[in-house]
């Protein structure tokens, strides 16, 4: 069976309210884009019904693919199962809650074809995230700009169109922390933007919560960054240079003035900030070996339960 043109990758968790609208603005879009597609759901351990609902849309629609993980592995795993399993010869990667509009793809396909091998979505604006949201969105690609080995474009999140080859070269990366929109800048490859504007949620609520963007946004600057590391080394070393300058200060001071009692409060504070700087040191080398230790159990990134519509039995796990 030949490939289709397009492959749409939906990674669901929790999405059952909004899969009814999305696959009939995602037909109607494909149907007036006129070319061959797959549309390949994956259920993320969802625990209201998304994946009973998947089947009936799969059931009416040929073009439908389904695929349950057997728990929830996190979307960027559930992103990867889908690159993995899409046979088109370009794949799109978007969310289930219709913030990222389907008649967007006409647009990115077109730029696509006119030879970009990566289409990202790039939002217009954040009118939809919270206040916190924003400005903290603002401050790390600021910041992932300043310190990453790569450039990730401002606004431009999972929402994007990869040309096989990106695709392919995608799947090949060997790591278990994924932060993919780091790893698909990483491959390379001719870029182009799209601007969209962001819809609001149609139902349900974010999965993300504050700490679970903290911990994704630590996640992809240590996959991406070795200079967390060497600020710490450059904090130890002018932490030292200024022990030894006060040493020699409190040295001449002794062989001038002679022998001075020191004060108890400003020991404590000195030895309270060594200790703090210390640790957080420490926490930091402990960040990059937690990633050490994770890439060598090779664990698979995920385990599919049961899949639908496939001609031939993919991998059940990567």
């Amino acid at each position: 069976m030949s490939s289709p043109v397009l492959s749409i990758v939906l990674p669901c968790h929790n999405e059952a309210e909004n899969l009814d609208v999305l696959f009939s603005r995602l037909q109607a879009v494909m149907e007036k884009l006129g070319v061959t597609y797959e549309i390949i759901a994956i259920d993320d351990g969802s625990r209201d019904d998304t994946y009973a609902r998947l089947l009936q849309h799969y059931g009416r629609d040929k073009n439908i693919k389904v695929v349950r993980l057997a728990r929830n592995f996190g979307k960027e795993s559930a992103s990867s199962c889908g690159l993995e399993v899409a046979r088109g010869q370009a794949v799109v990667l978007m969310d289930s809650d219709l913030q990222h509009p389907p008649e967007t793809l006409p647009a990115l396909y077109a730029k696509w074809k006119d030879g970009a091998q990566m289409v990202y979505a790039i939002r217009r604006n954040r009118d939809t995230d919270s206040l916190f949201r924003r400005q903290f969105s603002k401050l790390y690609y600021w910041l992932f700009g300043k310190i990453g080995d790569i450039k990730i474009p401002e606004g431009a999140g999972d929402f994007r169109l990869l040309d096989r080859r990106v695709v392919d070269a995608v799947n090949a990366l060997p790591e278990r922390s994924r932060f993919m929109k780091g790893l698909m800048s990483w491959v390379g490859f001719s870029t182009a933007e799209v601007e969209f504007d962001v819809a609001p949620r149609h139902k349900g609520e974010s999965s993300w919560s504050p700490a679970g963007l903290m911990h994704f946004a630590i996640d992809g600057l240590i996959s991406f960054s070795s200079i967390p590391l060497r600020i710490w080394t450059v904090i130890g070393l002018a932490v030292s240079a200024s022990a030894l300058l006060y040493l020699v200060y409190l040295v001449l001071r002794t062989l001038i003035l002679g022998v001075d009692t020191p004060g108890f409060a400003t020991i404590m504070a000195t030895l309270l900030m060594l200790g703090g700087i210390q640790i957080l040191g420490l926490g930091m080398v402990a960040e990059y070996i937690a990633r050490i230790f994770t890439e060598v159990k090779r664990r698979p990134l995920y385990f599919i339960a049961e899949q639908h519509g496939f001609d031939k039995e993919s991998n059940t796990s990567r």
